[in-house]
């Protein structure tokens, strides 16, 4: 199944265009993209059954973010071993955890603003989106947890990020614009290995990253295991889960993004983001 944000609204994508939940569902589920995540193990129940309704062609510009307002919204760093050694940390054995405000979270295409002085990078992501709570699961319980995965951008202002020691990684990667994720919601069952796709970024048609999420030290069940061992994951989080390598801050000479550039992230099996930078 494939669930999006169709101007608003909770949508369910076929071949044949979207289907309005609310509508097909005679007003069981509402509208709120981000209010299914909390039923949505009745929901997931009934569109897998139920009749859906026609389907209705649609814009793609038209898509926002698959969980657009989340609790909760994390950021996981150094997840892969050479993205860890381009970025002169050790490799981490524990989850290096960090917020991405929710409030920079944004849909799939559109406009980025750019600081003004700064040294903007890009860092594709998978994007694990939490369906039911979990509160102290096995990694082996781990994927029951997810309701889907999306395409993400862990965008990132270097300058900010690194202005203190410690690092402020929260503040560096939360301005406005800074969380794109969708195009849409995929959930794990459609993949034939929700733990091995590709992944990957290009500027201006140039490749910049490409990876695969096997290659993650820490797994998407693991983490679900590892976060929710100290906290309550929350039906609707969002998790970052980490970027391979390829990242501009990692790069002889370093290269960040620049006004009218055009990012785009993709994953195997989901889609993909654009996004066009603004000064």
């Amino acid at each position: 199944m494939r669930i999006a944000n169709l101007e608003g609204r909770l949508v369910i994508l076929t071949d044949a265009g979207a289907v309005d939940v609310e509508r097909a569902s005679e007003g069981k589920f509402g509208p709120d993209p981000q209010a299914i995540y909390d039923c949505w193990p009745e929901f997931a129940g009934w569109a897998a059954s139920a009749e859906r309704g026609a389907a209705e062609p649609y814009e793609a510009a038209s898509l926002g973010a698959p969980a657009p307002a989340p609790r909760q919204s994390f950021g996981i760093g150094l997840n892969y071993s050479a993205h860890a050694q381009e970025a002169g940390f050790d490799v981490p054995d524990q989850p290096s955890v960090f917020t991405k405000f929710p409030s920079c979270i944004t849909g799939p295409y559109g406009d980025v603003k750019l600081p003004a002085g700064g040294h903007t990078d890009w860092e594709v992501e998978l994007v694990a989106v939490i369906g039911t709570k979990a509160w102290q699961v096995a990694e082996s319980d781990g994927w029951n947890h997810v309701a889907g995965l999306c395409v993400g951008q862990d965008i990132s202002e270097r300058i900010t990020q690194f202005a203190t020691n410690p690092p402020q990684f929260s503040m560096g990667k939360s301005f406005p614009g800074f969380g794109p994720i969708g195009p849409w919601l995929v959930t794990p069952d459609e993949f034939a290995d929700p733990d091995d796709l590709e992944l990957g970024c290009s500027i201006n048609g140039e490749e910049m990253q490409k990876g695969r999420t096997s290659s993650m030290i820490i797994s998407v069940p693991l983490l679900v295991a590892k976060l929710s061992a100290i906290l309550p994951l929350l039906p609707g989080d969002v998790i970052f889960t980490g970027t391979p390598s390829g990242v501009g801050v990692g790069r002889k000479p370093q290269r960040f993004l620049s006004p009218g550039d055009e990012l785009v992230s993709y994953v195997e099996g989901i889609g993909e983001l654009r996004q066009h930078l603004v000064g």
